[in-house]
């Protein structure tokens, strides 16, 4: 049954996959083309998209990964540091290593707003590599719920079918998508929000290159006070473009005779004042992939107090609320493949960027003088000291008589405090 749906849909009522979003052509932007037109202009040759897209992606594959078992109130009892889900991310295939991974499977999802990853499974069944599958290559095959049918992969002219379980929507393949108001199947991407300034960054450096051509002039026109024969003309044309065109011609002396004369077409200084134009499009293109304009070079308006304070918000408020997105969308796809309760999710402490958080943190913890010395080891992930739990961390602030803080812990609670 669900093979003959599988053919309806694949050879039938489906169309194109909806993997891209915009392309760049002289006259404008086109917002229905295809991936292709998407990574060859708007990433390769966008220097703003291609250091956003690479800020992000290279943040998220450098953090850690562990794995943890939760109670119903989503309270972490247990971490491991070490298990076959943990050496499967850290080794997905032979190929690439976690690093390069995960870089690339973000850089999908920012650029196409999907992510497909596919698990390969031994003749037992048992998981042993995972692989990426590029955006434009995968089909969703829409079902009648908000769970597909399957998904299409096509390349070289094979086509290969991963099916999903209506039921439990589990699948050898695991989607990850950004939100999108107008699709249920594919995911919207950062570029398509920034598509008008990409393509207005694009613009100016062309342009910009092209007055640089012409000698750093511009243009003007050739006046002949009487007709001239169209051949002529074209001839006079070509020569002019030959001898004067180009940077490498700028500021030679132009020799007219007869009855030309040359009439400068002249621009202002505030036409030509490009680089505030470019600049306020690239931050407009890193506002969209939420990164703070002093991380991609825009220096002259910065909002922060330094650069340590840009990166500390680009975690809190790009990297992080990703994190959660891609931990649980992973972490909800291998507890199926894996059958364990066990969920994937980031070590935040391994995130050098984020040493301010854990600070406060401490400090906080620490100055709680309600708390005895194993709650705050507790709070902070150590183990319980061979004293009396109800022992009161600040010795000093005790209340009198109360019996409870013998004389012989008294100083180890002093300098366990101060260790704090």
């Amino acid at each position: 049954m669900f093979s003959k749906l599988f053919k309806n849909y694949v050879y039938g009522k489906v169309g194109n996959s909806r993997s891209t979003l915009v392309s760049y052509r002289t006259a404008g932007v086109n917002s229905s083309t295809n991936y292709d037109d998407l990574s060859e202009i708007g990433y390769k040759k966008n220097v703003i998209v291609y250091r956003c897209v690479q800020l992000i992606s290279r943040a998220i594959a450098s953090v850690d990964w562990v794995l943890q078992r939760t109670g119903d109130d989503n309270e972490v009892y247990e971490v491991l540091y070490n298990h076959d889900i943990l050496d499967l991310i850290n080794k997905p295939n032979s190929k690439q290593y976690k690093t390069t991974f995960m870089e690339e499977a973000v850089s999908h999802l920012l650029l196409s707003g999907n992510s497909y990853v596919t698990v390969v499974r031994d003749d037992k069944g048992t998981p042993r590599e995972l692989h990426l599958l590029r955006p434009d290559r995968v089909r969703v095959i829409p079902g009648t719920s908000s769970v597909p049918l399957g998904y299409e992969y096509s390349v070289g002219g094979k086509c290969t079918l991963y099916d999903v379980d209506q039921e439990t929507g589990r699948s050898n393949l695991l989607h990850i998508k950004l939100f999108n108001p107008l699709d249920d199947w594919y995911g919207m991407s950062p570029v398509e929000v920034a598509v008008g300034s990409i393509n207005q960054h694009n613009a100016i450096a062309q342009q910009n290159t092209s007055f640089l051509q012409n000698g750093g002039r511009p243009s003007g026109a050739l006046m002949y006070k009487s007709s001239i024969d169209p051949q002529k003309r074209n001839e006079l044309k070509e020569n002019l473009r030959t001898l004067y065109e180009g940077g490498r011609n700028a500021g030679k002396i132009l020799l007219l005779e007869g009855n030309f004369e040359w009439r400068e077409m002249g621009l202002s200084p505030k036409d030509l004042d490009f680089i505030s134009g470019k600049e306020l499009a690239a931050k407009e293109i890193a506002l969209a992939f939420g990164i703070p304009s002093i991380l991609i070079g825009c220096m002259s308006s910065a909002t922060f107090a330094n650069y340590k304070e840009a990166r500390y918000n680009f975690w809190e408020e790009t990297i992080i609320p990703l994190l959660n997105i891609i931990a649980g969308e992973f972490s909800n796809w291998l507890r199926g493949v894996f059958k364990t309760e066990y969920r994937l999710w980031y070590d935040l402490d391994s995130i050098p960027a984020l040493s301010k958080r854990r600070e406060s943190e401490w400090k906080k913890i620490n100055n709680a003088e309600f708390l005895t010395t194993n709650e705050k080891r507790e709070e902070l992930g150590y183990g319980p000291l061979p004293m009396p739990p109800d022992t009161f961390a600040n010795a000093a602030s005790e209340p009198s008589g109360c019996g409870v803080c013998k004389e012989e812990h008294r100083d180890e609670v002093g300098s366990i405090t101060n260790a704090l």
